[in-house]
């Protein structure tokens, strides 16, 4: 079953063209790596998947439908950037998170949180910037989601702790859901891809299974990356 199609999808900021003719499906039950070099085109693509943008030409449905309120119901999105309200405790946030999804499963972020040893009590304003992240990925994996977009989900976390977020990643969705991560740090996650998307200049270049790459190249999806785009 396809959860995303882009079809055509172009998307220009005045005449700067970000995105060219962009052919995609995003299948459910697989764990996608979205990578490509800064400017590429990433988060732009993520945006409108979002409905955070609007394409200039070309469309996008998610579930067969045109991004809207119904698809920001089934869609969970962690920004690159901490959107969270520091003053608050994270307890208050979690009761946040539930009044205002539906599909957001409280106990679910309790028991996450207490096995990153974060203190619900705690404001988020006291926590250090890796902190602050896991506690946005705990709220953002605690929604029965069909889609989880992640943007650089481990990039302000220490080394250690990026094989136990990855792990909570790929224990909390289901066969029915798929996962978007788009990050820089490949070595870190290419073990959970099943599918890799290159983008380059707003054009998608390489789009294949992980393993069916590795297996042709002889060379990690690491190395692939930086053989397609070394300078």
């Amino acid at each position: 079953m396809t959860l995303v199609e882009c079809k055509n999808l172009y998307k220009n900021y005045g005449k700067r063209e970000v995105l060219k003719n962009i052919n995609l499906k995003i299948n459910k039950g697989k764990i996608y790596g979205l990578l490509g070099p800064n400017g590429s085109g990433k988060t732009t693509l993520i945006k409108l998947i979002n409905d955070l943008l609007v394409p200039t030409n070309g469309t996008i449905l998610i579930n067969g439908k045109n991004p809207g309120i119904e698809s920001k119901k089934i869609i969970s999105y962690l920004p690159e950037r901490t959107y969270l309200n520091f003053d608050m405790k994270i307890s208050e946030t979690i009761e946040y998170f539930k009044d205002f999804y539906d599909n957001f499963d409280e106990k679910k972020a309790y028991e996450l949180l207490k096995r990153l040893n974060i203190n619900k009590d705690d404001k988020l304003k006291t926590m250090s910037k890796g902190t602050k992240e896991k506690v946005q990925l705990v709220l953002v994996m605690s929604r029965k989601a069909d889609i989880y977009i992640l943007d650089e989900p481990i990039g302000g976390v220490d080394p250690a702790s990026r094989d136990y977020i990855l792990d909570t990643i790929l224990k909390n969705f289901n066969d029915n859901a798929s996962i978007i991560i788009s990050t820089h740090l490949i070595s870190d996650v290419e073990k959970v891809l099943d599918d890799v998307i290159f983008i380059s200049d707003g054009k998608i270049i390489l789009n294949e299974s992980a393993d069916k790459l590795r297996n042709e190249r002889k060379k990690s999806i690491d190395a692939i990356f930086r053989e397609e785009f070394k300078c």
